[in-house]
């Protein structure tokens, strides 16, 4: 029944393509969710029931409820800590890109200590509970970077909907989008986006 369900799941999310894909096809038969893709590789099956998904960034930040990793404990628009840049971004605690992403971002962590930094992703909790100490220790414990769990798939709900991993979404201090992109980009790229 489960294999059914992620068969069922999987056929019906467009837009997406692995981390590591550079295809931009947008035929929906042959396309998957990204953490549905590596979710296949792994043999794992999803119980997600599937959503509308969102094509084009929200130009202004929707309210959303995601879920702290280490509590549990709800996170909304409301508590994006103000008068800064916020940085959503959307990864799969597998996707080497993702994992490469965050050991950049935590390596340069001293300039971006006044941009929020929010590592969200669908995936099981227990998978992304230990992301950052793995792959970007300088971030653990810093005020301004959360990891948080999408469990109801609001992302992709209300924000956008990528074709590879890592997303990156900069909202401004007044919460209107000012850039997004998916997929690697280098680091000083991301430091000058981050920052602007």
């Amino acid at each position: 029944m489960k294999h059914i369900f992620t068969s069922l799941v999987i056929s019906s999310c467009t837009l997406f393509s692995a981390c590591q894909s550079n295809t931009n096809n947008t035929n929906a038969a042959n396309v998957q969710h990204p953490s549905e893709q590596h979710a296949a590789h792994q043999g794992a099956a999803t119980t997600q029931p599937a959503a509308p998904l969102i094509k084009k960034a929200a130009k202004q930040l929707p309210a959303f409820k995601f879920y702290k990793v280490k509590s549990g404990i709800g996170f909304t628009n409301e508590d994006v800590a103000a008068n800064r840049n916020s940085v959503f971004i959307l990864f799969d605690p597998s996707c080497g890109h993702c994992q490469q992403e965050a050991g950049h971002i935590g390596k340069n962590y001293d300039k971006l200590k006044n941009v929020n930094l929010y590592f969200i992703s669908m995936n099981d909790p227990a998978l992304m509970a230990s992301f950052l100490e793995t792959f970007g220790k300088e971030l653990v414990d810093k005020p301004n970077v959360e990891v948080l769990y999408d469990r109801n798939q609001e992302f992709i709900q209300k924000i956008h909907v990528p074709a590879q991993f890592p997303a990156n979404y900069v909202y401004g201090p007044d919460g209107t989008l000012k850039n997004y992109w998916d997929g690697e980009k280098s680091i000083d790229f991301l430091l000058a986006e981050f920052t602007k």
